[in-house]
């Protein structure tokens, strides 16, 4: 097992059930640190099973302990989190489908309460999950970095990532904390039980259901490498503000098929690439499967706001500064496909 100078140091992480929050747990117990986790329900296998896998496959069930709490509820965070040594706030709901006003509404009222518990519990240092969704894709052919800001706003989780992170900076300046932030990409990779957007077409991709690829904009990072972003966040002094991890960059969701069909030659991901000028037959098939489903993945207002950028954003902070290696990207894409099989 790797080990680092944590010196058995005690991190809470929120939301740990999560595609981020669970490899971050792995990551931190790989690392020596322990670590105390929330979750909405400790009666619910799916939230709480994975999790605690890792531990078991360490043999570090002793540095894992799980709690119960909802971040939209502000009471008894600051005993939960006291006794601590950071806190990793990485609980959001990550979705373009569900309801629209509660993926805000957690983002928001989750940051303030997070953040006012961590104050209140003497934690200094607090490393936030929040997204490229807050960066934005934006001015189209120049390079974006941590300077940059979402001015779009169409949809429900653009939205939510852009406010709650302002939100959270404005916390940081009146509760005197040290917040340093994370803007991850598209994350792929495996260790997930309940895929978010960023994963969930790979079964379809590979069995043909998506017929054409859009050159819709994604840059890409693994899971992996997002979890230790956080980690090193933390450990490293100098670190601060924000940090993009988002490597693998001026690529389209076309250059993912491409990649995937070469990984997996037997596979039947989509060969035709689909131009901006043709966009309007996604929008449509997508509208065809939303009467079915309930669910739109992709509007026009959606797909507009897509286009509108690139995916030309620099990660070189975080190279720099946090010494990342970036997993590759046929890494992110088998790692992705092979956790539907795990």
């Amino acid at each position: 097992m790797a080990q680092s100078n944590s010196g058995t140091k005690k991190i809470f992480v929120t939301g740990v059930n999560g595609h981020i929050g669970n490899n971050i747990v792995r990551d931190l117990l790989e690392h020596g640190y322990s670590v105390k986790g929330s979750v909405r329900s400790l009666d619910d296998p799916k939230k709480v099973d994975h999790v605690r896998q890792h531990a078991i496959d360490l043999d570090c069930q002793d540095r894992l302990e799980l709690v119960e709490g909802d971040i939209l509820d502000a009471d008894g965070w600051s005993e939960m989190i006291s006794g601590c040594d950071s806190l990793f706030h990485t609980a959001t709901i990550y979705s373009n489908t569900d309801d629209g006003q509660l993926i805000i509404d957690t983002a928001i009222s989750g940051t303030v309460h997070i953040l006012s518990a961590a104050k209140r519990a003497g934690i200094k240092r607090v490393i936030y999950t929040s997204s490229i969704a807050a960066v934005g894709n934006t001015p189209k052919g120049r390079e974006k970095t941590e300077a940059d800001w979402q001015t779009e706003r169409d949809s429900p989780y653009t939205v939510a990532k852009t406010d709650s992170e302002k939100r959270a900076w404005e916390l940081a300046e009146t509760l005197d904390l040290d917040l340093r932030v994370i803007n991850p990409g598209a994350v792929l990779g495996g260790s997930f039980v309940n895929p978010t957007p960023s994963v969930e077409f790979f079964p379809d991709l590979i069995s043909g259901k998506i017929p054409m690829a859009p050159k819709i904009p994604i840059p890409i990072v693994h899971v992996k490498d997002v979890a230790k972003a956080h980690r090193r966040a933390y450990e490293v002094e100098e670190a601060e503000g924000r940090f993009i991890v988002a490597p693998h960059k001026n690529i389209t969701f076309a250059d993912v098929c491409k990649t995937t069909r070469k990984l997996y030659p037997d596979s039947k991901a989509a060969k035709i690439a689909i131009p901006r000028t043709l966009m309007f037959l996604v929008v449509f098939f997508d509208w065809i499967s939303g009467m079915k489903s309930g669910k739109r993945m992709m509007t026009r207002k959606r797909a507009k706001g897509l286009f509108k950028g690139d995916s030309n954003l620099s990660s070189d902070k975080a190279t720099r500064v946090l010494g990342i290696e970036w997993e590759s990207l046929e890494s992110c894409i088998k790692d992705s496909v092979e956790g539907f099989n795990s």
